[in-house]
């Protein structure tokens, strides 16, 4: 497994499910576990011991509210951790991107945009991260990257052609 990717609870799955396809897509080997920094905080260590014996190189934490599980995941690793906050009622996710990227001196967290859109992000960088020191990954990232200017172009195309 390259990519670990721990989920604060059961309801953030939905943050994640567009990042595993590109995760699919890329062909990156993945595992995907609910834990809680606050609620679990042994099974969260157990989960970074456990990911890191089964060669995870990179840990995404994805968590709302409070959402320490990115700084408790980073550390006790020194693998890179990429922490996706959660939009949540009543500070519309404030409080966790706070949380996630207001990390001490010493212990990073890469930190991504809120919900859905930074669990997408976070896997992309979990990629380029990997794409380092794997070629095909390297060159799977630029026909990606492609694909997307692709797209803007031709919808640039379909306005002008309404003009």
């Amino acid at each position: 497994m390259n990519v670990m990717i721990l989920l604060g609870s059961e309801s953030d799955f939905g943050v994640i499910e567009e990042a595993l396809g590109v995760l699919k897509e890329f062909e990156v080997s993945f595992g995907v576990e609910v834990t809680s920094a606050h609620r679990s905080p042994e099974r969260t260590l157990n989960l970074v011991k456990e990911a890191e014996a089964e060669g995870a190189r990179i840990f995404i934490a994805v968590a709302g509210k409070a959402a320490h599980l990115a700084g408790v995941v980073a550390a006790h690793t020194v693998r890179p951790v990429i922490g996706v906050p959660v939009d949540s009622a009543p500070l519309a996710g404030l409080d966790a991107l706070l949380s996630t990227v207001q990390m001490p001196k010493g212990i990073p967290v890469a930190t991504v945009a809120l919900g859905s859109h930074g669990g997408t992000n976070a896997a992309l960088l979990a990629v380029e991260i990997l794409a380092l020191e794997d070629e095909r990954l390297h060159k799977r990232l630029l026909a990606y990257r492609k694909k997307m200017a692709d797209r803007v172009e031709s919808a640039s195309r379909k306005i002008q052609d309404k003009l």
